[in-house]
């Protein structure tokens, strides 16, 4: 049987800079005590150096000590002389001799009369020095002083203090010194306790590893997601931005630190963007994309940033608008069944009174009617998107009460257009500008729709394709010219799932290929929009028939 011995738990971030603070506080303040005590060891030493010389220069400079040293026995007045300056100046011995060191005092009187140990050549020359020496008392540190009288040198002063008492006086400042080196070291625990503790909750215990971990996991999984990401602080400028974002919202090189509406984005998602309440699935319009946008602000007391999740819905929005035609087209289908049922009972009506020959007629020119309005859009625009989008449309409008119109110099062959010019994009513009001109000329008088499609030479960029559809509505105020391809922009009442987005689709397909839109007031009234796509070199325009105005109803 094996004992699992368990792991010990890895020490969080915290608790490793704690340890380490308080080894760091702990040698900083004994590195500092240990230099302070050296240090004032050695100043101890200067100031006892100091003492010495002047209580040797003191006794030298004394008209009794040259005074004793002329009388038969020095020792006699000098030994008293000298213990009463050692306990004056708290000096450990005060030695007097004559110039060849034989002691005439001694604090211990049995050494009266020996050699003095220690250097005395300098003195003997006429100068006062200090040192260090081990002698009758142990080390010390020692003054010695030549004392003249009238000139000559007639004997010797020396003047020291124990190193014992030196250590002493440095041992007194070391305990004061160790004192407040336990307190500078329990404050730089406290505070490193409380700052550490601090970390632990912003850290949330984690350790070092751990935090590397989730910052490789955060930058990997911010890169690997599509969604659009977007991190703005409490100024709205831009602290995070994943790669999904970038793409986007169409931005590039360093926006870190940027503020928003620097960003050059249109100026409804800037606003968004900026707004300070939540926003929940809106859809906006980029440079050459349709955005659901969602906005959250960061929570904790006061605003601390917004977080933004942006989705790319463009194809999502695309094959929305080619799904609403083919019901709308499915719908106009059904109703042609019903009106092709009704006039199928009366052929069958005819045929039971007996008048065979108006039913075979009225049969005939039925069918004659439905060919001929399909072989008229198709010899005009041949190419298979746009043929089968307009004939939709068509058989929508007329379901509306409105009559489509395709002029007759609309000329648009199959195989014309380049593979840079998707059908889907063709479907958006087209299919857009149609069911807004419906919308505009429903209940008007007379309420008809033209749409007109050719290309044309065009110095610039070889040759166009020319998109152009007018109604017969109220037409668009000028004022509102360039308001009415803003996204959100409509003049009629908001229906389910909101109005103003058509055009806005309108305008973003145009400029993904470089072309121009324009609105402008029609020959018969109501608005005229046009659009006009570059289709290089390689497609050549064809020769329209006639101008626009003069087609046919389809």
């Amino acid at each position: 049987m094996h004992l699992r011995v368990p792991r010990p738990r890895p020490r969080s971030l915290a608790g490793q800079l704690f340890a380490m603070q308080a080894v760091l506080i702990a040698v900083v303040v004994v590195g500092y005590a240990l230099f302070t005590y050296l240090s004032d060891r050695g100043q101890a030493e200067e100031a006892a150096g100091r003492q010495a010389r002047a209580v040797s220069l003191a006794i030298a400079d004394s008209p009794s000590v040259a005074e004793a040293i002329r009388t038969p026995d020095p020792t006699a007045r000098l030994q008293p002389y000298a213990v009463r300056v050692m306990e004056d100046t708290d000096v450990d011995f005060v030695t007097i001799m004559n110039p060849e060191g034989i002691r005439w005092t001694h604090p211990d009187p049995k050494q009266i009369g020996h050699l003095f140990q220690g250097h005395i050549e300098r003195a003997q020359r006429g100068q006062t020095f200090t040192e260090t020496y081990t002698g009758t008392l142990g080390p010390s540190v020692r003054a010695v002083t030549p004392i003249t009288d009238d000139g000559r040198i007639v004997g010797l002063v020396s003047a020291g203090i124990k190193v014992e008492e030196i250590s002493k006086r440095a041992q007194d400042q070391l305990t004061a010194l160790s004192g407040v080196a336990a307190g500078a070291l329990l404050l730089g625990a406290v505070g490193t306790y409380v700052i550490n503790a601090r970390l632990r909750r912003h850290t949330h215990g984690m350790n070092a590893d751990q935090l590397s971990r989730m910052h490789d996991y955060h930058q990997a999984a911010l890169h690997a997601v599509r969604e659009g990401l977007l991190m703005l602080d409490g100024q709205y400028r831009v602290a995070l931005i994943n790669d999904g974002g970038r793409e986007l919202l169409g931005v590039h090189g360093d926006v870190i630190g940027a503020s928003v509406a620097d960003l050059g984005l249109p100026s409804q998602l800037t606003g968004a963007l900026l707004a300070s309440e939540p926003r929940v699935d809106e859809v906006h319009l980029a440079a050459d994309r349709v955005l659901v946008v969602n906005t959250s602000p960061v929570s904790g007391g006061e605003r601390r940033g917004t977080v933004v999740t942006l989705r790319d819905v463009t194809e999502l929005q695309s094959l929305t608008g080619e799904l609403n035609s083919e019901r709308g087209f499915t719908q106009a289908l059904r109703s042609q069944a019903h009106e092709a049922a009704n006039r199928l009972h009366t052929v069958v009506s005819l045929i039971e009174l007996g008048r065979a020959e108006e039913a075979v007629e009225f049969a005939t020119a039925e069918l004659e009617l439905a060919q001929a309005l399909t072989d008229q859009v198709v010899a005009a625009v041949s190419e298979p998107v746009l043929a089968a989008l307009l004939l939709g449309k068509t058989a929508q409008a007329n379901e509306r009460g409105v009559e489509l119109v395709v002029s007759q110099d609309s000329r648009l062959d199959d195989g014309l257009l380049p593979p840079s010019l998707p059908a889907r994009d063709l479907v958006t513009i087209l299919g857009n500008l149609v069911d807004n001109a419906v919308d505009a000329a429903q209940g008007a008088v007379p309420s008809r729709v033209t749409v007109a499609a050719y290309t044309e030479a065009s110095g610039a960029v070889g040759s166009e394709l020319v998109l152009r559809v007018s109604d017969t509505g109220a037409g668009v105020d000028p004022a509102h010219a360039d308001l009415v391809f803003e996204r959100g922009f409509s003049t009629k009442p908001a229906g389910e799932g909101g109005r103003g987005l058509g055009l806005a689709l309108v305008r973003q397909a145009v400029r993904r290929h470089d072309g121009t839109l324009s609105v402008a007031e029609a020959e018969g009234g109501g608005a005229r929009f046009e659009v006009r796509l570059p289709l290089g070199d390689g497609a050549a325009p064809a020769a329209a028939a006639g101008r626009p105005g003069a087609g046919g109803a389809v």
